[in-house]
């Protein structure tokens, strides 16, 4: 499944390479437009199914991530399992019940976070701390590739197990 992903990631241009500026700010030669993929029919199916293998054993609650990134890779999930999901707003709204976290998840349940690209492991932390500040524990953080910029170090304490590399798709 990962070689068919990584194929996937390559043919529909997913994979870039040129001058790009990253979130973070920094200037990268190397870009991945991950969504073409998370929200691609084949795509979709192939993340979540490699996602439920990589946790198959655990005790798992729900799973989620940080807007906009890790929407389609949790709604893929959640489709193919019997585990809910959930979503962190990058700041809580100043409406309604002003949530940082919409969907399903608890105090003392325990998560998987997931999201589209690592680079630093700053979106993954932001995601972190929204559900450890309500009382849920994160036991493993899943990207889909990681560009091996730090986030690795960043997340070794919540057991980070990206998908693919940097290195396995350049």
């Amino acid at each position: 499944m990962k070689e068919e992903l990584k194929k996937l990631l390559k043919s529909t241009g997913a994979v870039k390479t040129g001058e790009f500026t990253l979130s973070s700010g920094k200037k990268s030669n190397f870009y991945v437009d991950c969504r073409k993929v998370t929200l691609h029919p084949q795509g979709a199916k192939l993340i979540a199914k490699i996602i439920l293998e990589k946790i198959k054993g655990l005790k798992v609650d729900a799973i989620g991530g940080l807007t906009l990134g890790a929407d389609p890779i949790t709604s893929s999930v959640v489709a193919l399992s019997d585990i809910p999901g959930f979503i962190v707003r990058k700041k809580a709204k100043e409406h309604g019940t002003q949530q940082r976290i919409e969907g399903i998840i608890e105090p003392g349940w325990k998560v998987i976070i997931v999201e589209d690209v690592a680079t630093t492991g700053a979106s993954a932390l932001q995601a972190i701390e929204a559900v450890e500040s309500i009382g849920a524990k994160v036991i493993k953080v899943i990207s889909v590739v990681d560009r091996q910029e730090g986030a690795a170090q960043t997340l070794k304490a919540y057991d980070f197990d990206p998908i693919c590399t940097k290195n396995e798709l350049l």
